[in-house]
């Protein structure tokens, strides 16, 4: 197939983040207990590093659902979900792991090839029923995905209204 490669090879091309300027944009960790929405603002390393996200998510031990809202480089954005036994994933922009090592290993875990093509419109990738069971119902999810001409931190912030958390997000950003 052409146009896409293996997220490795294309890791090998590039610089990885730790080179460059620090990542902008924020993570956030959203837990849901007992009907209340809780976020609390993470370490901005976690941009950079899916295991590091996904590590921090785990150590968060509630009854209720958790999972992680990532605005990388203001360029995308990555929902994480653990679960037991693996990880649900939502990559707003598959064509980022051309730049991105987060992006890249997204796809990995995915077993999706990284596109080789910058030419190509951006697309998801992952799992757009993540959110089903906190409001955020797949069709719906899947058209603020397509909203390409919103800011990724403007698509989450439609994703948080639409499933009660907003004034949770926006707090958790302010304390950032």
């Amino acid at each position: 197939m052409q146009g896409v490669g293996r997220a490795s090879d294309v890791r090998a091309a590039q610089a990885t983040q730790s080179d460059g300027p620090p990542l902008r944009g924020y993570a956030v960790a959203v837990v849901r207990e007992e009907g209340k929405w809780r976020c609390m603002s993470l370490d901005k390393d976690v941009l950079a590093d899916l295991d590091a996200s996904i590590t921090v998510l785990r150590d968060i031990r509630s009854p209720g659902a958790v999972f992680g809202l990532l605005n990388v480089d203001d360029e995308f954005f990555v929902v994480i979900r653990p679960v037991p036994g693996g990880v649900r994933l939502l990559l707003s922009d598959a064509v980022a792991a051309m730049d991105y090592d987060i992006a890249a290993d997204v796809l990995d875990l995915l077993r999706v090839e990284v596109p080789t093509d910058d030419e190509a419109d951006p697309w998801p990738e992952g799992d757009l029923g993540l959110l089903e069971d906190v409001g955020m119902p797949e069709p719906e999810l899947g058209l603020v995905v397509d909203e390409v001409d919103l800011f990724p931190d403007e698509q989450l912030e439609m994703i948080a209204s639409r499933c009660g958390f907003k004034a949770e997000l926006t707090a958790a950003l302010r304390t950032r």
